[in-house]
């Protein structure tokens, strides 16, 4: 007997309540985002739109028509010459971790953002003293761009983040390597 296979597939606003349940939980009670407040549901209406307008992808995780995790890619830094970078953002529901539902949505990311103007992809993980992530994107061909030390506080933590990078399809045309 096989798993069942999640079904990856564009936001849309009915989407969002899950999605903020889901971050909710990981800002109230984890390290590994740097948020202290959940985000409301409005607000993620608004990502959705501010991503829809910048033609990056914002995918879903579904299993048994239950979202059960997400991944965007946003704009790395807000200065133009970063218009061909980004950031990635992958939340799995809890109880749903180990089970591959990060790496099919990381996949999905990859090809949704290698169809675009996107060329880098970088991931900032907070060093929680716990690899999986780093794992997950070294799987996928991210390699160690750097390391942060002490940038973030929360719980009573000094935590470190782990800069990943990935290159994407070619550079634009008019642009060198580097």
């Amino acid at each position: 007997m096989t798993a069942m296979q999640p079904v990856i597939r564009p936001a849309v606003p009915a989407d969002l309540g899950a999605v903020a349940e889901i971050f909710a939980h990981y800002v109230r009670h984890t390290v590994i985002t740097f948020e202290e407040t959940p985000p409301s549901v409005a607000a993620w209406h608004r990502r959705l739109d501010d991503l829809t307008a910048e033609r990056l992808p914002f995918l879903v995780a579904e299993l048994a028509g239950e979202v059960v995790g997400y991944a965007y890619a946003a704009p790395w830094r807000p200065k133009p010459a970063y218009r061909h970078t980004v950031e990635n953002s992958i939340y799995l529901a809890p109880g749903r971790t180990g089970r591959g539902l990060g790496g099919a949505l990381l996949k999905a990311l990859l090809t949704a953002c290698a169809r675009t103007h996107v060329r880098q992809m970088i991931a900032v993980i907070a060093d929680t003293g716990i690899d999986t992530s780093v794992a997950l994107h070294r799987r996928f061909g991210f390699t160690d761009a750097g390391r942060l030390v002490a940038v973030g506080h929360k719980h009573g933590r000094r935590l470190d983040t782990v800069l990943m990078q990935r290159t994407l399809g070619h550079p634009p045309e008019g642009t060198h390597p580097g």
